[in-house]
């Protein structure tokens, strides 16, 4: 695999990244090209615009400022829309754990958002990355993307600032430990449309059933079950004020069996209801977006 890609309008790239061949990379994304990789740990930044990432984990939107880092065998497609771009780096388990080497901090699996001023320093160093990867594609320097590893590591830091929380005796042991936990979390947020068994995380994770819930609601200090419908009504809370859909299909979108069950937690979680919800954001939102749903409920009679 080279060591620089780019998938720009409608282009499919397909990359395959397995430990042993090329150790790392930077790949881009804009303007309705996608980006398949299998194999190797994936770290992705949206600079403009939206994509859209189906990876094992789930499905997933990220939007400007969102970045979000999935494990080696997660296989992530990423599609940006017509106005976005994302960038990202491939990096094999050796440059992951050589990194730990160098600078004791590591990159983890999960999702979060990064402020304007962090991502225009990330965008400035994975360009300087870029270059000198350009430079010597036939060789593969971890140097040449430390810098830029080390500003996304330092995104992390609230995310590796529980490790010292997690069980075992040693500190690779609880990074062990965190990666499989932050993986979960990462699962439930890309399966905010149904309701997740606990065995289907245990065995994401390789942990017993009690093992991870005990180890999960200490790390996080929720339960899994509560993080499920915690992320699953901030799912419906975000498709109330940024789709025209209505309250139905949020309810159905958010894996809740009705309409009732689904109002109870709603007003429970934000103390009014959905459709009161709704009403608020858009008063805030341009005209342009409040006309869209409008529309949209003069056609449903909702």
């Amino acid at each position: 695999m080279e060591q620089v890609q780019w998938a720009d309008r409608g282009q499919l790239l397909q990359l395959d990244t397995p430990d042993g061949a090329v150790q790392g990379g930077c790949v881009g994304v804009s303007r309705l090209g996608s980006v398949q990789v299998t194999g190797g740990f994936t770290i992705w930044v949206q600079l403009h615009g939206s994509s859209w990432i189906e990876a094992k984990e789930g499905k997933f939107r990220l939007r400007s400022g969102d970045w979000i880092a999935f494990e080696k065998d997660s296989k992530p497609t990423v599609q940006a829309d017509r106005f976005g771009v994302c960038m990202g780096l491939t990096l094999s388990s050796d440059a992951l754990r050589e990194m730990t080497r160098f600078a004791d901090r590591g990159l983890y699996a999960g999702r979060g958002r990064m402020s304007r001023h962090d991502a225009r320093i990330s965008l400035r160093l994975w360009r300087e990355a870029v270059t000198r990867l350009s430079e010597s594609p036939s060789t593969f320097d971890l140097a040449s993307m430390r810098p830029v590893l080390l500003h996304l590591a330092g995104t992390q830091r609230d995310l590796a600032a529980r490790i010292p929380r997690c069980p075992g005796r040693s500190r690779s042991r609880k990074r062990q430990v965190f990666g499989r936990l932050q993986r979960a979390r990462l699962y439930l947020e890309g399966n905010c449309d149904r309701v997740v068994r606990i065995s289907e995380l245990a065995e994401l994770t390789s942990f017993s059933s009690w093992y991870f819930s005990k180890t999960f609601h200490s790390l996080y200090e929720e339960s899994p079950q509560a993080a499920s419908a915690r992320m699953r009504l901030e799912h419906a809370a975000d498709l109330l004020t940024s789709t025209s859909m209505m309250i139905g299909e949020v309810a159905a979108a958010s894996g809740f069996d009705n309409c009732c069950s689904f109002a109870r937690a709603f007003r429970a979680r934000y103390g009014v209801s959905a459709t009161r919800y709704r009403s608020a954001a858009l008063s805030e939102k341009p005209d342009s977006a409040k006309s869209a749903v409008a529309k949209r409920a003069e056609r449903t009679g909702t």
